[in-house]
């Protein structure tokens, strides 16, 4: 009930963000917090990640040292979303107050505990820890020693090795930490802001003397007394049956130059500009090419034909007539599976408003990675609010195809994506479930989601659709004949199939560069905030599959076929079987994953994302050809 009541709360909290502005409060996780020397920091643990399985599992899942009392932090919808379980922790620093050697608890393993730590180990699961907003990271210098350190987002379970001479593969656990926190303070004040939160982990073997003591432990291998502390993992700590495990740390202060506004630049510091630029480049050259063809065939062809169509001609040339102009009786004929084009429409539609909208924010900064999981809520919000956009395009198009039953159609707009995209969601959600994976959306998650589809998605495309259907038809510019022509044969290279498969080849080019940083990003842990790069690639994608569609589009029309209501569609809708494909290679040639399971969740969501975007390009190449048959056809004079 309490992570219900904070879902809603904080769905209320982004929705208040939307309609009103940020402009007189904080985001969460962006006002800055003035710490005094001695001031408590409160550390919090988060899921355990790993990019060999990909499925996130609590902290608490394994035997780690726990505090009197394990609070659960307030989440988002988002959180929730990706699995994040944010918690209180035993660690306890304090403002300015360095600690060495300080004892955590002590863990006597069984064969149970043993085994989940090897199986963590196998998988190369990470520790996430946060402190005052900011994840820790483990610093990894480049062999370069003059660049920046590159930073891995939490630090690993523990590691696999031999002893010098031994051939036996044997497990070690991370069990000393050496935390770094740096601060940058305040000249007029005493007060200070964290700007970093880094740590080095080691495995230690501990030793004591004399009988344990958990008021007042002293380690003979760690011993802030003598000034003996950890800097290597030279005896380090073997995770097995009836193993002693003693967990320490240490914490050090730094100042530092860096001031709290940029903060998270090492966190977001990109090492691939050129190759983002380079990106940029290609797929502005893949416009530049486009949109010269699509100038000569405007201003040339078209004026030419155009022309000639409207030149006063002899009995005898009207007979011999050609070209685009012959099918002018038969191109605004409705489709076979009108209903079907509609829906896929309007959701089009509904998609290309949410990503609009979403990247603004994005760029504005609202959804910065300070903000965990406000993306994906923001995302889910706005596609429940763009519904009155998807049922008002469906009905449009309905009642222009002489469709009378708007509310059949404004039903199968509402119901059918998502009701795809949540069986598949709901099977890969169960996987996740029989692995006991924190990464299963829980009850009290699921009955939110289901009340924004319904409680709000499904009423606001009704809405929508009333108000379509109440709008008086989009008129054709020419009359369509009673009976239909004959479609002569078409040459090989104008076959539906052909056509709609090199459609969707220069779409995915534009943009395939940039997806395999949001690929890495996704599937490696890595953070993605170069929102400026995917909204010009965005841009640059809308205009590749305007164009594109365009083209093939008067080539259909010259070859005098008419049908080009679903092909518009499926020509730049056919990247994202491109984007498919390449996803596949991605798997293959990029992550390490071996699991059954790991496999399917991966394939599951590219498989949604897939389909996502062959709506989103397909109602742009739609709407693109849409627009210019309606113009080229008004433009000359039908007897």
């Amino acid at each position: 009930m309490a992570r219900s009541r904070s879902l809603l709360l904080t769905t209320c909290t982004i929705l208040a963000i939307l309609i009103h502005g940020a402009h007189s409060f904080y985001l969460p996780g962006v006002a800055p917090q003035d710490f005094f020397n001695g001031a408590e920091l409160t550390v919090k643990v988060n899921k355990l990640t790993s990019i060999k399985t990909q499925l996130p599992y609590s902290y608490y899942t394994l035997p780690f040292c726990t505090p009197s009392k394990i609070v659960d932090s307030a989440e988002n919808l988002g959180e929730v979303l990706r699995g994040d379980r944010i918690e209180n922790s035993p660690y306890t620093f304090k403002m300015g107050d360095a600690k060495m050697c300080n004892v955590l608890c002590r863990k006597t393993l069984d064969a149970k505990t043993a085994k989940a730590f090897k199986e963590k180990i196998d998988d190369e699961y990470r520790v996430n820890m946060i402190l005052d907003n900011l994840p820790l990271v483990v610093p990894i210098q480049r062999p370069d020693q003059e660049s920046p350190p590159v930073y891995q987002l939490g630090y690993h379970v523990g590691l696999k090795g031999q002893y010098s001479g031994s051939k036996e593969e044997k497990y070690f656990i991370h069990n000393h930490l050496s935390f770094i926190v740096k601060y940058h303070k305040d000249t007029q004040s005493d007060s200070a802001r964290i700007v970093g939160f880094e740590v080095k982990p080691y495995s230690v073997k501990h030793a004591y003397e004399g009988k344990w003591s958990d008021e007042n432990p002293r380690l003979t291998t760690c011993d802030p007394h003598t000034r003996h502390t950890v800097v290597n993992s030279n005896t380090p700590q073997e995770v097995e049956d009836k193993a002693e495990i003693i967990f320490t740390y240490d914490v050090e202060f730094q100042d530092s130059d860096v001031k709290w506004a940029s903060r998270w630049d090492a966190y977001l510091l990109m090492t691939d500009d050129q190759i983002h630029w380079f990106s940029i480049v290609n797929s502005l050259m893949i416009v530049l090419f486009l949109s010269g063809m699509v100038a000569m065939i405007m201003l040339r062809t078209l004026y030419r034909d155009i022309s000639k169509y409207n030149e006063l001609e002899t009995q005898e040339e009207a007979q011999e007539e050609t070209g685009w102009k012959l099918v002018h009786g038969d191109v605004f004929r409705p489709p076979s599976n009108s209903d079907l084009l509609c829906v896929y429409v309007g959701t089009g539609v509904q998609f290309f408003g949410m990503i609009l909208v979403t990247m603004i924010f994005a760029i504005l900064g609202f959804l910065s990675p300070s903000n965990r999981g406000g993306l994906m809520t923001a995302m889910l919000l706005l596609w429940v609010f763009m519904g009155i956009f998807a049922g008002y395009a469906s009905s449009r198009l309905y009642k222009m195809f002489k469709g009378s039953e708007w509310k059949k159609i404004a039903l199968r707009t509402a119901v059918m994506f998502p009701g795809i995209v949540s069986a598949i969601f709901f099977v890969l959600n169960a996987l996740i479930w029989g692995q006991k994976s924190s990464g299963a959306v829980p009850f009290g998650t699921m009955f939110a989601l289901v009340f924004l589809w319904f409680g709000i998605s499904v009423p606001l495309v009704f809405v929508g659709s009333y108000i379509g259907s109440k709008k008086p038809a989009i008129e054709d510019p020419v009359k369509t004949n009673k009976i239909p022509r004959q479609i002569p044969e078409q040459a090989w290279y104008m076959n539906p199939a052909f056509s709609i498969l090199i459609g969707g080849i220069l779409p995915f080019g534009a943009v395939f560069i940039e997806l395999f940083f949001i690929l890495t990003s996704i599937w490696l842990n890595q953070f993605y905030y170069i929102f400026g790069f995917l909204f010009l690639v965005f841009a640059i994608l809308i205009v590749t599959c305007a164009e594109i569609t365009i083209v093939l589009c008067y080539f259909q029309l010259c070859s005098e076929d008419y049908l080009w209501w679903w092909r518009s569609y499926l020509t730049s809708g056919s990247s994202a079987l491109y984007l498919f494909l390449y996803a596949t290679f991605y798997f293959f040639t990029k992550l390490e994953i071996t699991k059954l399971v790991s496999g399917a969740l991966y394939f599951g969501y590219m498989l949604i994302a897939s389909y996502a975007f062959f709506v989103l390009t397909g109602t742009i190449g739609f709407y693109a050809c849409f627009w210019f048959t309606r113009l080229i056809y008004s433009s000359v004079k039908i007897d």
